[in-house]
This record gives C-alpha cells, sequence and structure tokens, in this order.
C-alpha cells in the first residue's frame, strides 16, 4: 500500500471530513484524517491531535494493521524550545504525518492562544494503550533506542503485564552510524506495524526523516525517553504530581545536572515562545502591524502634502492653462475587498479621453485587460511630463489620508478590468491599494500583467514594515529614471 494518498484521491466522505489543519498538504494519509478531527487544534503553526489516549492509540494501532505507513511524533515545551533554533528538527516535525502534544506546557500555551481545550497524549501514559491495543490485533512493536538493555527490560515489563503482546525485536540507541544500514535491515525483517524510536529530541526525529523511506514499518513514532520509565530505569512522579502538571519538577528532581537548563531556562523560553504564538493567533500582531502602517500611511501623506503641495498647485496652473480643463480628476477605483472608491489624479488626458478610447482599441499594447499606449494621444504636453515623474498621483495623497489608500500596495484598477479578472487575479483585492508597490519600481508598464499579479500577490502575502520603508526608497530611482512611465 503507497505511504500517502493525495487530497483529490480521498473519498467523498473522507474529503467531507478533512480538518483546516490539513489544508494545503501535498498528501494526507488516513490515520491523519482520523486523528485531525473536530477537535483537533493548532498552536505555534503545528495541526494537534486531540482525544482520549485510548482512542488515540487505537487509532494509531489500526493504521499499523492496515500497512499504512505514517510518522507520529510528540510535541512539547522543550520540542518547542529546539524547533525554534533547529531548522532540521522543525522540518522533520512539519513532514509527519500526525504531531501528539505532550505535557502541561502546551496546555498553557492553548490557553494564552485561547483555543480549544489541548490533550495530554504524552507518550508515557500513551505507551500501555497501544500495547493493549497491539495486543488485542494481533500486531508487534520494534523498540529502538536507550542505552543497552533498557529496551529489552521495557519489553519484558510490558509482556509481562499484557498477555498476547508481542515485541518483534529491540535494539539500543548506542551503536556507530555505519551500521544504520544492518539496524535498518533487521527492522524490516522483523515484521513490527509500529517502531518506537527512543533516542531524544531532536535525534529522534531527525533519524526518522532521514530513514523513512527506507523504513518498511507501518507507524514510526519518536518516544523520547519512554523505555527508561517502563524498564524501571527512572521512576515516574506521583500520580497527584502529574494531575497537578508539575511532572516536569520530579524530574529536575532525579536528574538535576542532565536537565536543569531544559527546565529552568528552558520554561522561561517556552513561555516567551507561548506568548510570541498567541499574540499572532488572537491577532494582535495583525492589528499591530496594521496600525504601524497606517502611522506611516499618515505620516508619509502629510510631509508630503507640506513639501509637494507648492508643486501640485503649479501644476494644476499648467494643466488649465493647456486645454482650459479641470486640472483635478477623479475616477472609480476598485479598493480593498471589492470596495469601489474615487481616486483623485491631476489630469493628464484631454477632456474627451475617455469617449476617444475605444477607437483606439485596436492600438493597445498590452497583453491584457488593462489599456496602455506608449504614444497615447489622448495624453496632453504637461500630461507627458507628470506621467514620467508620476506627479500625476499627487492628489491620491488625499486617499490616503481618507484611509481608501496606502502608500504601498497593489494599484487599485477599473472597474471593467476587476470584471475580467481570473480567481488568482481577484487576490489583488486582499488588501489596500497603494500609490506604489513591487512592479511600480521594477519597470512599471513595461511589466506584462501576469507578472504584475505575481508581484502584487507576493507583496500582499509577505507585508512588513521593513518591506514597505524599502519599496518607498526604491521609489524614488523609479521615478527619476522614468522606466515603464507612459
Amino acid at each position: 500500500m503507497s505511504m500517502y494518498q493525495s487530497v483529490t484521491s480521498l473519498s467523498e466522505n473522507d474529503s467531507r471530513r478533512i480538518s483546516p489543519l490539513l489544508i494545503g498538504r501535498s498528501h494526507i494519509s488516513n490515520l491523519a484524517v482520523a486523528l485531525y478531527d473536530e477537535a483537533a487544534t493548532s498552536l505555534f503553526k503545528l495541526p494537534l491531535a486531540n482525544g482520549s489516549l485510548r482512542q488515540i492509540a487505537k487509532k494509531i494501532v489500526s493504521a499499523g494493521a492496515q500497512g499504512e505507513r505514517n510518522i507520529v511524533q510528540f510535541i512539547n515545551a522543550h520540542c518547542i524550545n529546539v524547533m525554534k533554533r533547529d531548522p532540521e528538527y522543525a522540518h522533520a516535525l512539519r513532514s509527519a504525518d500526525a504531531l501528539l502534544p505532550d505535557g502541561s506546557g502546551l496546555r498553557l500555551a492553548g490557553r494564552f492562544a485561547k483555543t480549544d481545550a489541548i490533550s495530554n497524549l504524552n507518550g508515557t501514559d500513551l505507551f500501555p494503550h497501544i500495547c493493549e491495543a497491539a495486543a488485542d490485533a494481533g500486531q508487534s512493536i520494534f523498540l529502538l533506542g536507550g542505552k543497552p538493555g533498557i529496551a529489552s527490560v521495557a519489553a519484558k515489563n510490558m509482556r509481562n503485564r499484557i498477555p498476547g503482546l508481542e515485541f518483534a525485536g529491540t535494539q539500543n540507541g548506542y551503536f556507530p552510524e555505519d551500521s544504520d544500514a544492518q539496524i535498518i535491515d533487521r527492522i524490516n525483517r522483523s515484521g513490527a506495524s509500529i517502531l518506537m524510536v527512543g533516542m531524544g529530541v531532536p535525534v529522534q526525529e531527525k533519524w526518522i526523516a532521514k530513514y523513512r523511506d527506507q523504513l518498511n514499518v507501518p507507524v514510526i513514532m519518536g518516544v523520547g525517553g519512554l523505555f527508561d520509565y517502563y524498564s524501571d530505569n527512572i521512576a515516574r512522579a506521583p500520580a497527584f504530581v502529574r494531575k497537578a502538571g508539575m511532572e516536569w519538577v520530579w524530574r529536575l528532581a532525579m536528574e538535576p545536572r542532565r536537565l536543569a537548563g531544559r527546565y529552568l531556562w528552558g520554561n522561561f523560553l517556552f513561555i516567551g515562545h507561548a506568548l510570541a504564538d498567541a499574540f499572532v493567533v488572537r491577532g494582535y500582531a495583525d492589528q499591530y502591524a496594521a496600525a504601524t502602517k497606517r502611522t506611516l500611511d499618515l505620516s508619509i501623506a502629510l510631509l508630503a502634502l507640506v513639501l509637494l503641495g507648492p508643486l501640485a498647485a503649479a501644476i494644476c496652473l499648467l494643466i488649465t492653462i493647456e486645454d482650459r480643463g479641470s486640472p483635478l480628476f477623479r475616477q472609480t477605483r476598485i479598493g480593498a475587498d471589492g470596495r469601489p472608491f474615487k481616486i483623485w489624479k491631476l489630469r493628464s488626458m484631454y477632456i474627451d479621453a475617455e469617449a476617444r478610447k475605444a477607437q483606439l482599441a485596436d492600438a493597445n499594447e498590452r497583453d491584457s485587460v488593462c489599456f496602455k499606449m506608449k504614444n497615447d494621444p489622448r495624453i496632453t504636453r504637461i500630461g507627458k511630463l507628470i506621467r514620467r515623474t508620476s506627479f500625476d498621483e499627487l492628489p491620491q495623497i488625499l486617499n490616503i489620508l481618507s484611509g481608501q489608500m496606502s502608500v504601498v500596495g497593489p494599484r487599485p484598477a477599473l472597474p471593467n478590468e476587476v470584471l475580467s479578472y481570473q480567481d488568482r487575479e481577484r487576490g489583488r483585492l486582499n488588501g489596500k491599494p497603494g500609490l506604489t508597490c513591487i512592479w511600480q519600481v521594477s519597470g512599471r508598464a513595461d511589466i506584462p500583467f501576469e507578472k504584475q499579479v505575481e508581484m502584487d500577490l507576493d507583496y500582499l502575502s509577505n507585508k512588513s514594515l521593513f518591506r514597505d520603508l524599502k519599496l518607498i526608497i526604491q521609489t524614488f530611482s523609479a521615478v527619476i529614471s522614468g522606466r515603464g512611465a507612459y
């Protein structure tokens, strides 16, 4: 059976059950569909399964019995800290088919983010449930990891505890790297349906990610120090300590030298990561970014009004002298979320320009819905100058002050252009339009329409204050060069 199936190959019933947490994955396993149900949630941009220990164990064993290959990893506070500083480990986590929340730290992070309740699906509590379900289903388990003898003692203890449980083999984790191929071959020949790798974070996740395509075991799980507990090498905290979410204090007392950094400094570091994640999840980051962008818009617009106001007045006088018409031009454009608004411009065309446009339709030099001509006969003499320098856009300072536009953003399109948009092109309407953006500093009208769309979508997907400042600075050189301005 193949390791994955594509989203489109899932049955209609499964397609209806796909959690939003899985949207965007190119392949989804049946185990992922089962674990990421309506009770699942997300933290740190990672999907987390939810449910009872017994339910989760049965689903994992069922996936193993069906021969469907899956990678299952656990996530706790320490994992988040490591993920933030180790890109390779972060990639290994994100490539897993299922992530199980482990410990009180994630519950605390969930409360910060105001997510749904998060289960504690730690491996130490889950292990006996998996063993019971495996015994009932006639499935075997292979234990890989721990010091010599630890895994075999853990297997022996669990066999004594659960009648009918079968372990396909055990192997300590202290083997030379050049023996990986031999170890993998032994695991594959064992016939195990579940492989538990206990090498510690992040070694086990990286090892699994490295060899996942060579391991012919249906379900592979990274389980940390699990074998130490079930071999009686390390005593677990009393039940009341675990229930209070303070098992980390017990573990610190048992191994203070090894775990001091992980739990003392690590807990403060994790709380910082959790608060930062909650800031984003609860929308505060977007609100802050919007407020910062609006402050930048107002600051630049007011400064431009003071410095360039006299220049705009002089241009208005020249426009009036040339053809006696109004120097200002208002036109309906489509803004954020498809809302129409009136854009202000200094008039660069003759008064009858719109009436003459139909006669020039065959002379359009653009390959799309936009109309552009390098030598448009409708443009006045002063109009050619202010278009080349972009001074015709100066009145849009008023649109920025009113909040209809931003300094940086996709240029607002005409209504008839928007009516011709395809689905992808409508993505340009997902942000407030602006005076300048990526394609305006990259060649303006010389940029093909499809490339303009690509650039606008890239900007909207990766907005930042730094990027806005960079584009504003680049706009000055673009105006001076006049490239693509006509």
